[in-house]
């Protein structure tokens, strides 16, 4: 008397040896987040330690790292810790000692900026060069391996035909960014923030003058534009071309947003995890996830319900679109009307759609006359009527947003998802004994074998049901899957509290065991040269920075300690241009000449340069 089963779905069929691992890579301001990115499917988290990453506001304590760390590993999960600022010359012992740490609580690999991290980190550590480093091209990314990083973070404003470029040029992964904030600059080559607040971008410190509003003046003095944010972009969205990136050679998916709730990070990974699963269905020859557990149940994601600007696909397909939010530099949610009548503390709203439904305690923007986003409360919503504190600014006929819709918030809390370990049980009857042999999904085995005094079933296919039925439940992290039971034609009674402990202590046995982690990639120290001279741009900031390019054959250096004493540099290139913004390209008009136009704010006055020849716009 026996039975099989096929695959339970939570079990991932075997992929070919030549499948690609693919990475969704999630943002974590804290563990708790970084718990959470990983409960909705990331495969990897990145994490600030207590020093030296680029969100000074995102330090954690080494101790919660090592925690994360712990639980992400049970489903082969990746954690990796930004420490991607310059380090100063005093401060070389004291990321030294903070390297150690990091590498002993078990962190996975390190997101780094300064090269001096490639001779400061302990031996064996896997370093990946941070989009601070400004990879766009073969030849920057060939040199930027060639130091010993494992993986380049590739500069957003690449086209997939860019992609693949770098792709052909390296061996080293490659990790993408495919949702969320935009930099308009280049990332580690803004200099904006230092000069104008003495705060430095490339030291976690960033004031976000992109997000802020000037004035935009032709060479003449003439207001081209008046009170927006100029310099501010649309938010990332390329939940729809993962594939078309895969297919590139991307093999990192990340998320932006050390800086964002858990309830943004919850719905974001979500989103994306589906997607990156059902490209892995489709392709299953060809890509696997690149860790161990499927996602179940919980709430259904909504990337328009999370903060966004709107959203581009940027340069994905190597031309231009509309990429500014220049009247909207923080998020103004989704549009669901104007203001009809108006009383105070009682809106009444001319609805969009007759199907939109409003929640007591939702938020709502609106763009006031000076240009700034006014938010506000609904503490009571009832039909299309919103009872509220009385709201300066607000008047009929203006346009009305939701930016926070409570009920999808919580949602998002109260009904999360579940992440399960896969796990095939065997089972076999001998006389009196009961063997249970388990296979977990990422390849760890359990067995067991117990003496049963019982007396026979009285019936015992009805005896091997139950068995099948109360073995294949979910204990801990783990759903546990009966296969094959084999069995002769005497079968003992078993009562459900001995059935439940063999599933028991089949998990704890697997738990005790390590998770068989997929592979990431160890950089080598290769033979390519460095430029022979280096500018402020390559952010040069100690001695063992210095030493490192002085051998790799550079003779020249500057520190990128001077850069605000500098005269004329740029301090910010991007592939964003206002004059094609805003209609006076020389290509779409024939005969504008790309003179100079100048970005003004509270009496400062910056200089914005257009090279056609590359189709790049520098801020001076």
């Amino acid at each position: 008397m026996s039975f099989r089963a096929e695959p339970p779905l939570s079990f991932r069929a075997e992929p070919e040896a030549e499948s690609r691992n693919l990475e969704l890579l999630a943002p974590a301001r804290t563990a708790e987040i970084g718990r959470a990115a990983i409960d909705c499917g990331a495969d990897a988290v990145y994490i600030a330690g207590p020093a030296f990453g680029a969100r000074q506001a995102a330090g954690n304590p080494v101790e919660d790292i090592r925690e994360l760390c712990t639980y992400a590993h049970r489903f082969g999960a990746r954690i990796y810790v930004t420490f991607n600022t310059l380090i100063y010359e005093e401060e070389i012992p004291e990321a030294r000692r903070l390297l150690q740490e990091l590498s002993d609580a078990g962190v996975d690999a390190l997101i780094v900026q300064d090269p001096a991290v490639t001779r400061l980190a302990p031996e064996g550590m896997i370093l990946h060069a941070s989009t601070q480093c400004a990879i766009r091209t073969p030849e920057k990314a060939r040199f930027t391996e060639s130091l010993g990083y494992g993986r380049l973070v590739l500069e957003r404003e690449l086209s997939l035909e860019q992609i693949r470029a770098v792709r052909e040029a390296v061996g080293a992964e490659l990790e993408v960014f495919v949702h969320g904030a935009l930099c308009v600059c280049y990332s580690g080559q803004c200099y904006l923030s230092e000069h104008l607040a003495g705060r430095s971008a490339n030291r976690g410190a960033c004031v976000q003058a992109c997000r802020s509003l000037y004035d935009l003046e032709d060479g003449e003095g003439r207001v081209l534009a008046r009170n927006k944010a100029l310099l501010s972009l649309k938010d990332f969205n390329l939940i729809h071309r993962l594939e078309d990136l895969a297919g590139a050679g991307a093999d990192s998916f990340k998320i932006e947003g050390r800086l964002k709730g858990i309830s943004y990070v919850r719905n974001v990974v979500r989103a994306y995890s589906e997607a990156l699963d059902a490209l892995c269905r489709r392709y299953p020859d060809r890509y696997r996830r690149a860790s161990f557990g499927m996602v179940r149940g919980g709430f259904t994601p909504d990337l328009r319900k999370s903060f966004n600007r709107d959203y581009t696909e940027l340069f994905l397909d190597g031309r231009r679109g509309s990429w500014a939010s220049m009247d909207a530099p923080k998020s103004m949610g989704e549009y669901i009307g104007t203001v009809g009548s108006l009383k105070p503390g009682v809106i009444a709203l001319k609805p969009v759609s007759a199907g939109l439904t409003l929640h007591n305690g939702d938020g709502f923007a609106f763009v006031g006359g000076d240009g700034a986003i006014v938010g506000f409360r609904g503490d009571v919503c009832e039909g299309f009527t919103i009872r509220c504190k009385e709201v300066e600014g607000l008047r009929p006929g203006v346009r009305l947003y939701r930016n926070i819709d409570a009920e999808f918030e919580r949602r998002l809390e109260a009904d999360r998802p579940v992440r399960e370990i896969g796990v095939r049980i065997s089972v076999r009857f001998d006389g009196r004994e009961i063997s249970a042999e388990a296979i977990a999904e990422d390849g760890r085995s359990a067995s067991l074998t117990e003496t049963v005094t019982a007396d026979p079933a009285r019936d015992p296919a009805r005896m091997l049901e139950t068995v099948r039925a109360q073995l294949s439940k979910r204990t801990d992290i783990y759903t546990f899957t009966v296969q094959e039971v084999e069995a002769g034609d005497a079968v003992p009674f078993l009562p459900a509290s001995f059935l439940n402990g063999i599933r028991r202590r089949l998990a704890e046995q697997l738990d005790a065991l390590p998770v068989r982690m997929l592979p990431l990639r160890k950089g080598t120290v290769g033979p390519i040269p460095a430029p022979e001279t280096l500018t402020y741009k390559d952010n040069v900031a100690n001695s063992v920075a210095r030493d490192i390019y002085r051998e790799r054959g550079a003779v020249q250096m500057e520190d990128a300690y001077e850069l605000s004493h500098r005269e004329g540099i740029e301090y910010m290139r991007t592939k964003y241009c206002l004059r094609h913004e805003l209609g006076l390209c020389p290509k779409q008009r024939p005969g504008t000449r790309p003179d100079p136009l100048y970005l003004v704010n509270n009496g400062r006055r910056l200089r914005l340069d257009f090279d056609c020849r590359v189709c790049e716009m520098t801020v001076r």
